[in-house]
Parts: structure tokens; C-alpha cells; sequence
């Protein structure tokens, strides 16, 4: 095959959604005016709008490609990943979504600061948002420059350029009101993208009468059975399982793009409606990354063993089928690939922007001081330039087990914050300040060392690789223990701030 003509398919498909992501932000412009547009779209996202919204921003480069690399490397077990990502939601809905809505912040550090009434605890947000939108944009851009690098053979900075320059676009041209539009026709792009093809992929492996995925030994390169049981792998398998689930059961709650969406309802009833909706959508989305991962170790098992699990959504539909019906069916995955890469990033980068404009580039600074509108530009620069250039630096860690860092800082920090901030009368600024720096520096060094290898080695590695398990109590028994001992500093207005979290707003008088 001339390399040229296969590569084809995958610059239209990026193409097309580059110019498809800047015409509908483009649309959105029209609509952003204030800085109210710009952060959360003044409010005034509808349920259905919403859910597929935060469904193109949720379902990122790992579920686009990690859960079927995972899949095809360590088999069945790997299926917690997006059980995980999906029940985060129901947690999520059940104890935050509609309360968070009603303390009426436009940013996690503006609950913390109105909950607290603390300007340090809003700080240490402010640091933490940054640090886990940065951690989770970084495998954006790394799966960026992978899919390039597979589908149409280009250097793997190229991903990272056209990422972050298409996300940029929108972000400072529109903010929320323009990324809202782009991320719910992403949403739709990715699973037409990954169903179409799996569905001619299923009726090719009927037609050629291959068995089924392997389930000895010898299965994806002879390392792991498809559904090897957990006790095979000892404690160390059952830690690594359970701190996974801690991880994405209570990580999702804390991560600055979700949680701002739910700053852009109108209301806590529909912040709950919205919530539903999502379930269902990405529900439906993780029931095919698997077929992909079962396919791969009939017809791809060569990749677990060199190491390229990332690419076997790519590199599968030209494996099972030659030729032009190869190179059509990569170019929508490509397409939707490039779709999971933007709407998230966008996500993130409207998060991150936000603290930082509100935080650091929205204060004084040579004697001047940045409009809101012009500070949340600032801000969307800085949040993806940073995590574009680390991405450069080679790394032998997957996209699948970076996002799971970021999921593991969120639920050590933001989930015990939030949680108790809105169930819990007796917390404090201090205990709250205990709680996050015992939590974020466990599990961001953590993460910072399983990032960069080699530091250590055995059952240490092990709990620098996942460390939900033990950095997620740590935190939440901090946060308890230092909030008894200064009960006596607990904010004058926490009653009048609780009853506001938990009144419908039907019902909210101090709200006219």
C-alpha cells in the first residue's frame, strides 16, 4: 500500500474535525459577551445539552484509547476503568451535583473560599486545579501525537501542536458558551467513531472463522490470560484493583472540568437532571472500547508485547480489513480520536483558565489590573502551553495510567473537601488546609514519581503507581481529626451556608 494514500484518510478525518471544532465555536462566539459567558455560559445550559457536553469532555484519550489497550495487554480486570468512570457519575449525582450547583461559585476554589471563608484554603484549590487539569491534560497531547504518528505516519509533537491550537481557538475566542456547542457534537463524533467501525470489525471476525480472544497463557504475547482472576495476581494484583476503584469511584467529583459544569444549569434540579442523562450516555460509550480490546487479542496481539497497546484502535480496522474499507474505517477513528482529544482539552482548559484568571493572572500586576475577560485569555494560554511542552519529554508511562494519576490526586483531595464541605457542619479552614496538603502531597508525588520511573521498585512502587487507597482516607482522616481540634474557629456563616446547599432553590428565600 503507497504510504501517501494510506495516510489519507486520516488527515481529511483531521481535518475535518479541526475546521467542524473551530466553525461551531466559532457559531458559539456570537453568544459570549461577559465574563458570565466566558466561565460558565451565564448559567443557562439546558440537561440535554449539558450531558452531552460534559460526555465529550469526560470521555478522553483513555477511554478513546487506553480502555481497549488495557484491555488487550491485561484482559478483563482492566474493565474497572470505565465501570469506575462511569459509576464516579452516580457518586457524583447522589451526594454533590445538585448542592455544588447551589452555592452559586463559578470555580472549585470559589466553593472552598465560600464555604471556609478562607482565602488560604482558596489558594491551595487554586494550586490543586491547576496541577490535576495540567496532569490530565497531558495525556491529551500524548494520545494526540500518537494517533499522528500511527495513522498518518507524522512526528508525534505534530498532535500536540494541533491540539492545542484548535483548543486554544475556541477557548479564547468563546469560553464556555462556544465550548459547550463544540464538546456535545464531540460527543456524538466519538461514538459514531468507535461504533461504526466496531460493528463491520465484529461481522469480519464472523465471516473469517477465527476463534475468540485467547484465554491461556499465550494471550497477548503470552503475559496475561483474558480474564485471569485477581487471586492469581497475588495482593499485590488485589491492591492495585481496589485503589483503581477508590480512584475512579470518588475521583471524579474533584476534576475542575466536571465540576464547572455543573456550574452552568440553571438550577439544582437540573444539575441532577443533567447527571442522569450522562450516565446513560457514557454507559453506552464504554460498551465498545471492550469489543476493541476482545478483537485485538485475536488479531493484533503483537502490539501488548511491543509495547504499542495505545494504538490498537488505530492500527485494528486496517489489520482485519485491507485495503480501502481499512483506510475508511481508520480515518473515522482517527477523526474521533482527535474529537475525545479536543473536547476534553477544552474542557480542562476552561477550568484551569478560570482559576487562573481569577487567581493569579486576574490580580494586580505591574500596577495594572486584567479585565476578567482579557485574564481568562491569559489564563487558557498558560493552561495549555505548560502541559503541551511536558508532553514533549519522552515517557514510558500510558495514557490510560496518567489520567488514573489524575483521577487518584482528584479523589485525595477535592473529594474529601467537597464531601465533607457539604455534609459536615464541623469542617474547618484548617482542618480542610490538613486534609488537602497530607492528600495532594501523598498522592502528587506519588504521581510525579510513577511519571518519571526508576525511583523505586517492589511493593513501593506499587503504592506510587496507584496510591488512592491509602492517600484518600489519609486525607479524609486529616481533614476529621485537625477540624475537632479547631471546632472553635468554624465560620460564623456555616449554618446559613448549609441550608443553602441543601434548599431547592424554590425554596431559597435568602436567594429573593
Amino acid at each position: 500500500m503507497n504510504p501517501d494514500l494510506g495516510a489519507a484518510p486520516g488527515i481529511v478525518a483531521l481535518v475535518l474535525v479541526s475546521v467542524a471544532t473551530l466553525a461551531i465555536g466559532t457559531y458559539g462566539l456570537r453568544f459570549s459577551r461577559t465574563t458570565s459567558d466566558f466561565m460558565v455560559a451565564s448559567r443557562t445550559v439546558r440537561p440535554r445539552m449539558n450531558a452531552s457536553a460534559i460526555s465529550g469532555e469526560y470521555l478522553s484519550a483513555a477511554s478513546f484509547l487506553g480502555v481497549a489497550g488495557l484491555l488487550l495487554t491485561f484482559g478483563a480486570d482492566m474493565l474497572w476503568y470505565p465501570v469506575g468512570w462511569t459509576a464516579g457519575y452516580l457518586v457524583l449525582l447522589t451526594l454533590v451535583a445538585a448542592p455544588l450547583r447551589r452555592s452559586g461559585a463559578y470555580t472549585l476554589p470559589d466553593f472552598a473560599e465560600a464555604r471556609l471563608d478562607s482565602q488560604a484554603v482558596r489558594r491551595a484549590c487554586s494550586l490543586l486545579v491547576v496541577g490535576i487539569g495540567w496532569l490530565y491534560l497531558l495525556p491529551q497531547f500524548q494520545g494526540a501525537g500518537i494517533t499522528l504518528a500511527s495513522a498518518v505516519g507524522g512526528p508525534t509533537w505534530l498532535g500536540s501542536l494541533v491540539v492545542g491550537s484548535v483548543v486554544l481557538i475556541n477557548v479564547i475566542s468563546g469560553g464556555m458558551r462556544s465550548i459547550t456547542l463544540v464538546q456535545a457534537f464531540q460527543y456524538w463524533l466519538k461514538l459514531t467513531a468507535l461504533l461504526v467501525p466496531a460493528a463491520v470489525l465484529l461481522v469480519v471476525w464472523a465471516g473469517d472463522g477465527r476463534p475468540g480472544p485467547a484465554t491461556g497463557p499465550a494471550a497477548a504475547g503470552g503475559s496475561l490470560s483474558w480474564s485471569s482472576p485477581l487471586a492469581e495476581s497475588g495482593p499485590t494484583g488485589l491492591y492495585l484493583t481496589y485503589s483503581l476503584i477508590v480512584a475512579t469511584f470518588l475521583g471524579t467529583m474533584g476534576l475542575p472540568h466536571v465540576v464547572v459544569r455543573f456550574y452552568t444549569n440553571p438550577d439544582g434540579r437540573a444539575a441532577r437532571r443533567t447527571t442522569l442523562v450522562v450516565l446513560v450516555l457514557i454507559g453506552i460509550f464504554y460498551m465498545v472500547p471492550p469489543v476493541y480490546g476482545a478483537l485485538g487479542r485475536v488479531y493484533a496481539a503483537e502490539l501488548a508485547a511491543s509495547g504499542r497497546s495505545d494504538v490498537l484502535v488505530l492500527e485494528l480496522p486496517r489489520l482485519m480489513l485491507p485495503g480501502l474499507g481499512g483506510d475508511v474505517l481508520t480515518g473515522l477513528v482517527v477523526g474521533g480520536a482527535f474529537a475525545a482529544f479536543l473536547s476534553t482539552s477544552s474542557g480542562l482548559a476552561i477550568a484551569v483558565a478560570g482559576v487562573l484568571s481569577q487567581d493569579v493572572t486576574g490580580r494586580p500586576y505591574a500596577g495594572r489590573r486584567l479585565g476578567g475577560v482579557a485574564a481568562f485569555r491569559v489564563g487558557a494560554v498558560l493552561a495549555v502551553v505548560v502541559p503541551a511542552l511536558v508532553s514533549l519529554s519522552p515517557s514510558q508511562v500510558g495514557v490510560a495510567t496518567t489520567v488514573g494519576l489524575a483521577f487518584a490526586v482528584s479523589a485525595s483531595t477535592f473529594c474529601p473537601l467537597l464531601l465533607l464541605g457539604i455534609w459536615w457542619r464541623g469542617l474547618t479552614a484548617a482542618g480542610a488546609l490538613a486534609g488537602l496538603a497530607a492528600g495532594g502531597l501523598g498522592s502528587g508525588l506519588a504521581a510525579l514519581l510513577t511519571l518519571f520511573p526508576g525511583w523505586a521498585d517492589g511493593w513501593l512502587e506499587v503504592l506510587l503507581r496507584r496510591p488512592a487507597a491509602w492517600s484518600v482516607p489519609l486525607s479524609f482522616l486529616v481533614m476529621v481529626a485537625v477540624s475537632r481540634l479547631t471546632r472553635d474557629r468554624a465560620p460564623l456563616h456555616v449554618r446559613r451556608f448549609m441550608v443553602r446547599l441543601h434548599t431547592p432553590e424554590a425554596l431559597d428565600l435568602d436567594r429573593g
